[in-house]
């Protein structure tokens, strides 16, 4: 239900290119930096959304969504759980097309809010695990 294969393909083929990562920073280490190399690789714009507003992969980073200057079209959420429910009503207020919420993140009520609102949504699912299964 969270993930289901029609909302999967639609957020990762027909609801734009601009992602906005919100915890990309530039630390190699973390899962978030390797996602965001994937999905450049798949012709996505990879937005930082980060506290520290770091440049990673080469764009500008921003410390909110709403501190982002140009339209979003996917908010890709690598928070904790309890913290992802704002961000995913940040997604909603900015005007994104859909919310994908990463492996582990869960938020029963943010996804019903962020549907709700008219939104595709994801959760507990990886855009660089899914993309390959796309073909």
């Amino acid at each position: 239900m969270y993930g289901d294969p029609a909302t999967i393909r639609e957020i990762l083929t027909e609801l734009g290119d601009t992602w906005a990562v919100v915890g990309l920073s530039a630390n190699r280490d973390r899962a978030a930096y390797g996602v965001a190399e994937v999905l450049r690789r798949h012709g996505k714009r990879v937005v930082p959304v980060h506290p520290r507003a770091e440049t990673v992969h080469g764009e500008q980073g921003y410390p909110s969504l709403a501190a982002i200057p140009f339209p979003v079209d996917v908010v890709d959420v690598f928070v904790n759980s309890r913290l992802a429910g704002p961000v995913a009503d940040e997604a909603v207020a900015i005007g994104a097309k859909a919310v994908w919420f990463q492996l582990g993140v869960v938020d029963e009520a943010a996804y019903h809010r962020t549907r709700d609102a008219g939104l595709a949504m994801v959760m507990d699912r990886c855009p660089a695990i899914e993309l390959p299964r796309l073909g």
